[in-house]
């Protein structure tokens, strides 16, 4: 059993940056995969990131590409969104989760249902 604690999120102005983390338990984190997805009012939640076991493969959706990066430490359990160039359209809870199943070499995936453990989420909000 994993647990997934996300960190980090805020109030931010339009073009300012964030950084959330997401600290997980338990002794397996370098083989499992990672996503970050974001959840805004009234709408269905999306892919933000993810980031294979070894943090050799990195996806981004277009909405945030050039703009976001996942980078994880497995040494310290940990996931990492920096998040920079913030637009209000960004404003969501942002959860971080994992999947057991991925290879080391394997892309993540993109699905959130391919993912097995989740955080409780952390609320970035970007005022214009």
């Amino acid at each position: 059993q994993v647990q997934l604690v996300e960190s980090g999120g805020g109030l931010v102005q339009a073009g300012g940056s964030l950084r959330l983390s997401c600290a997980a338990s338990g002794r397996t984190f370098s083989s499992y995969a990672m996503g970050w997805f974001r959840q805004a009012p009234g709408k269905e939640r999306e892919f933000v990131a993810a980031i294979s076991c070894g943090g050799g493969i990195t996806l981004y959706s277009d909405s945030v590409k050039g703009r976001f990066t996942i980078s994880r430490d497995n040494a310290k359990k940990t996931v990492y969104l920096q998040m920079n160039s913030l637009k209000p359209e960004d404003t969501a809870v942002y959860q971080c989760a994992g999947d057991r199943d991925s290879g080391w070499y394997s892309a993540p995936p993109l699905s959130d249902a391919k993912y097995d453990y989740w955080g409780q989420g952390t609320q970035v909000t970007v005022s214009s």
